[in-house]
């Protein structure tokens, strides 16, 4: 069989299964590649926990039967999901923003939010999306699955450029091209760790409504914050509905869950072809759920919905635990490049990384090409494992660069890794020439 969509084949779908692979043949190395939360703190005993915490609450608080709350639990459920007044009330008690419940959508994990709201917004071949680049690889596999083609906008190291985005938007126009909405991480991007300054969120909001494009919110890392002050989500400052907010419990509770949601409050009224009465966009996204997963499992909710409930609605009290965990982790990275790689007399100072305030995430920048080959090397002869750059630029950039995931790691592995990462770039710097500053 030859004739499967294109889609199948696409390096941003296979760098994924290349990294698992990687880390399932060498179990021993130290892993820098893997962008997971931490582990330390899950206990099976949490999840029947949970479960009951939020059966009482239909109970005591919805006032439902016994055979309701049955039904609720082993039943198909409602497409749009049944905890959509919970994340509408944590978005209230952690950012200050209100958001009518109906507009949320609970979806089977980030991933497909990414997928719905994509199929949703490209309507047809001129239609395009814009991204920062280099991008979370989740979002560029989704958006080809999507059949929607992503133009690339630079990045800085305050996150989006919003020159570039300008001038990317009016050039997509030129080429009778639709530009429909622009991807943003504001806080402590995957895989940059760049963060959106409030004048710049203040000034990507104004050019999006001055330009009628939608701004795509995905912010998974906002909770870890290290010593960086709490600045407002995008969708708390959007007054004139151009924020479509993407939302996840993977970081925040735990990824197996599996519990992702869309905040789609846009009116969308009918084009004439087939008159109907206006609806918000969430609905029209839940009908395209209803093709696809029919309705996040009703377990993962009620366990998600437990924890909320136990939380006080607060996902920062929830994860106050794993935020200094990562804080620890990220001074701990950062001290150990210093450690390794700053240079003394006699040495080069080839190696240089960026100092992210928060998230997850350091990138890396080498002397030598820090592609696949290189990965499979550094695993085998020294026991590390990353994510090579250039799999987040989809093939255009990042080759002399590494992402280094920080957030599984004990602060002992974190400091032997970036030792075994010395000693990889030693061997190199003997094989060939230094090539400095690359990207």
């Amino acid at each position: 069989m030859t004739d499967l969509h294109e889609s199948v084949d696409d390096p941003a779908l296979t760098s994924m299964t290349l990294l698992n692979e990687l880390a399932g043949r060498f179990p021993e190395a130290v892993s820098f590649s893997a962008g997971r939360p931490f582990e330390g703190f899950y206990d099976v005993a949490n999840l029947s926990q949970h479960l009951a915490t939020f059966r009482r609450h239909l109970e005591e608080d919805k006032g439902l039967s016994g055979e309701q709350v049955r039904r609720t639990f082993f039943q198909y459920g409602r497409t749009k999901g049944f905890i959509h007044e919970l994340i509408a009330r944590q978005l209230e008690v952690d950012e200050g923003l209100t958001v009518d419940p109906e507009s949320i959508v609970v979806t089977t994990g980030c991933q497909e939010a990414m997928l719905l709201l994509l199929r949703a917004l490209v309507r047809d071949p001129r239609d395009v999306i814009l991204a920062a680049t280099p991008n979370y690889v989740g979002f560029i596999g989704a958006a080809r699955v999507a059949g929607a083609p992503v133009r690339s906008v630079r990045e800085h190291d305050g996150g989006i450029d919003l020159e570039d985005l300008e001038r990317q938007i009016r050039a997509a126009r030129r080429e009778g091209l639709r530009p429909r909405a622009c991807y943003v991480v504001p806080d402590f991007a995957n895989p940059s760790g760049a963060t959106m300054s409030l004048v710049d969120r203040i000034a990507l909001l104004q050019l999006a409504e001055r330009e009628q494009i939608f701004v795509i919110e995905d912010n998974p890392y906002t909770l870890f914050r290290g010593s960086a002050p709490q600045l407002p989500m995008l969708k708390a400052l959007d007054e004139q509905h151009q924020v479509i907010h993407l939302g996840s419990f993977a970081k925040s509770a735990f990824a197996g869950a599996r519990v992702g949601y869309v905040i789609a409050d846009q009116t969308v009224t009918s084009d004439g072809a087939r008159p109907e009465p206006p609806m918000l966009l969430a609905d029209h996204l839940a009908k395209l759920k209803s093709m696809v997963t029919l309705n996040t499992s009703t377990v993962a909710q009620a366990v998600i919905g437990g924890y909320l409930l136990e939380n006080g609605c607060s996902l920062k009290r929830a994860t106050a635990r794993e935020a200094e965990v990562y804080r620890q982790n990220l001074a701990t990275m950062l001290g150990s490049l210093r450690s390794v790689f700053e240079p003394v007399a006699g040495l080069p100072g080839d190696v240089s990384w960026n100092t992210p305030e928060g998230g997850m995430f350091v990138v890396l920048t080498l002397p030598f090409p820090a592609d696949d080959a290189m990965l499979e090397y550094s695993a085998s002869r020294f026991g590390v494992l990353w994510t090579p750059m250039h799999h987040f630029y989809g093939g255009t950039g990042g080759f002399h660069q590494a992402r280094l995931s920080f957030s599984v790691l004990t602060p002992e592995q974190i400091a032997l890794g970036v030792e075994r990462l010395g000693a990889l770039v030693q061997d190199q710097r003997a094989k060939q020439p230094v090539v400095a500053g690359r990207a």
